[in-house]
């Protein structure tokens, strides 16, 4: 078993035995997320760290979006649940980048590419290609791809 789902079977025991109900039906459903990806395809196969991490990133993000949905829907308790169970899996998940430290990655990466030639909003693939091994899991896509754009405009 890797460190990282190893590490979430042991906190989902651990709050089952605390009888925090939101932590471990989080926990329980993410795990359960996590040994679908593995069975998933035409032979089961272990997870890595950084494979369960993408896994635990989508989890996240599916909270974050039925929460906005939640809070527009006028269902504010619901919105409320799902953003605490957001901040529970984000636990897991590194450090996201600050906008400041996203906007200079990218500016180098903008640099990068119009060294090798590509200008203007057509560089969006150029650059995007730099970026994204440098954010991976750091940053969303969303986010990344808004800061570059931005930057090819300006």
């Amino acid at each position: 078993m890797t460190t990282l789902k190893a590490k979430l079977q042991d906190d989902l025991n651990a709050a089952i035995r605390e009888r925090d109900e939101l932590r471990s039906s989080t926990l329980r459903l993410t795990i359960t997320a996590i040994t679908k990806e593995e069975v998933a395809g035409t032979t089961k196969r272990e997870l890595s760290d950084d494979e369960v991490q993408k896994v635990i990133a989508k989890e996240a993000k599916k909270r974050r979006e039925a929460a906005d949905a939640f809070a527009k829907g006028g269902r504010h308790e619901s919105a409320e649940r799902e953003k605490a169970e957001g901040l529970i899996l984000d636990a897991y998940l590194p450090k996201q980048l600050s906008d400041e430290e996203l906007d200079s990655i990218v500016a180098a990466a903008v640099e990068e590419a119009k060294a090798a030639g590509a200008e203007g909003p057509r560089a969006m693939g150029a650059v995007m290609k730099i970026v994204n091994p440098k954010v991976a899991g750091q940053a969303e896509g969303g986010r990344v791809a808004a800061a570059v754009k931005k930057r090819l405009a300006g």
